[in-house]
């Protein structure tokens, strides 16, 4: 019983495919045996997709509505739907018909109607594709793709070993070319690259099994988008593998980066000085910080990040400076963490001399670092074959899915003023001295003294 001139409402939800006769028995119902939350979230799905599929053939209709015949009747009307198939969603496996539409011009003058929300041979959403490069650089074989997907998707139709199989040699495939690719056009201001462990033990030509590196370099063009530039397959970070990428880059067309951030790794910066030695560089801070704090005891980790924080955070490089010298001198009882920073001090400040507004994106490779995230705390070694081809171009589907959602860096607009050399202080722009009326007036000066 409720309160007196209370009334209960409650929502009911049912699933037009069940007949009333079921829904009056409680099928279908949401709280009475009925769909539960995944199956709710299946049928909207479902229903979503039928409806923009069904509004992107009007679209298309509406503007092909003037393309008629002598008598007015139109060429292009629809056709009905393609037969049903299932589609493996992030909401689970959703049956769909693909609309249809008949073009009845003559068949030089035909244009082909393609649904781009539903390709026609799509079987699996891009966002489900994004899933297995993770998987597979976690650790799982292709084998295992099926069962651990079955209870996200509710089937493991489409997902089974032979399907994996061909999706990875696609994308080795699509890998090849894109890593031939002409870049004489493409200009890239900043540079992150970073050497990229995922743990995953594959072997190599000659069948050592050796832990696998990506060498990984984004770029930031001149209109300040952020842009995967190369994933390829490194031994630890080596001189040799550095330089084999960076001249490998410059000889498809790539002009040398005005700066390039990295961790402290050598290889990279050598290979940088032979191959771009104009290049200036930049130290990540993440990864110096991580550096610093392994050489220091646990108790005071918490004073030293204040103090490595007080350095990278300061507003002006003269701050910086000072605020290093507090952290040497509390920390004097431990030389090795100090030298850490004290020695490279110079290439840690470099941002300084850009502008401020990009401070935030050249203190660290986070670009990186945050795409891989997901796979950096996979402790299994991949059972089966595996090969190291496959595990490259999965970590190069990752980035090409992830470079999708990364923003502009900040103030755009000042990223043509660095590639055209324009001077920064303390990531201020300063003034052009040179004034060319000025210059005149002292050579005409000069010309009477004579």
């Amino acid at each position: 019983m409720h309160p007196a001139g209370k009334v209960r409402l409650m929502l009911r939800i049912v699933d037009e495919t069940v007949s009333n006769t079921e829904h009056d028995a409680g099928a279908g119902v949401v709280g009475a045996g009925g769909p539960n939350l995944d199956e709710l979230c299946r049928l909207a799905a479902k229903e979503m997709i039928a409806v923009a599929l069904e509004a992107e053939r009007r679209a298309w209709l509406d503007a092909h509505a003037e393309v008629t015949d002598a008598t007015g009747k139109r060429l292009v009307v629809g056709n009905g739907y393609l037969p049903e198939r299932t589609i493996t969603t992030g909401a689970g496996q959703v049956e769909v018909k693909a609309p249809r539409v008949a073009d009845k011009r003559h068949q030089d003058e035909r244009e082909p109607f393609s649904s781009t929300i539903l390709p026609r041979y799509m079987r699996t959403s891009p966002k489900v594709t994004e899933v297995l490069p993770v998987l597979y650089l976690r650790g799982l074989s292709t084998g295992d793709f099926a069962p651990a997907l079955e209870g996200f998707f509710g089937s493991d139709a489409g997902l089974s070993a032979s399907t994996i199989n061909r999706l990875t040699e696609a994308w080795q495939a699509e890998h090849a070319r894109w890593s031939t690719r002409d870049l004489s056009s493409v200009d890239y201001v900043y540079l992150w690259a970073d050497g990229v462990y995922p743990r995953v033990r594959l072997p190599d030509a000659e069948g050592n099994r050796d832990p696998l590196c990506l060498l990984v370099i984004v770029g930031v063009r001149a209109d300040g988008t952020k842009e995967l530039v190369t994933v390829s397959d490194g031994y630890r970070e080596s001189t040799e593998s550095w330089a084999e990428v960076l001249r490998d880059l410059k000889n498809r067309g790539m002009t040398a980066p005005v700066l390039a951030v990295g961790d402290g790794a050598l290889g990279l910066w050598n290979a940088l000085g032979q191959v771009w030695p104009e290049t200036t560089h930049q130290r990540c801070w993440v990864h110096k910080t991580a550096r610093v704090l392994s050489a220091l005891p646990k108790r005071l980790h918490p004073r030293a990040k204040e103090l490595l924080h007080a350095i990278s955070y300061a507003e002006s490089r003269t701050k910086a400076l000072a605020a290093a010298k507090v952290f040497a001198d509390e920390l004097s009882a431990h030389p090795k963490a100090v030298a850490k920073i004290m020695s490279e001090l110079d290439v840690l400040l470099s941002f300084y001399d850009f502008p401020a507004p990009h401070w935030k994106h050249l203190r660290t490779t986070n670009p990186i670092e945050s795409t891989f995230s997901t796979v950096r705390l996979r402790t299994r070694v991949t059972k089966g074959a595996g090969n190291r081809q496959a595990a490259v171009a999965m970590a190069y589907k990752l980035l090409d899915a992830a470079q999708d959602r990364w923003r502009r860096i900040r103030a755009p607009e000042l990223v043509p003023l660095v590639r055209a050399g324009a001077s920064f202080i303390d990531g201020q722009l300063q003034e052009r001295t040179d004034n060319p009326t000025d210059q005149h007036d002292e050579d005409t000066d000069e010309v009477r003294a004579a």
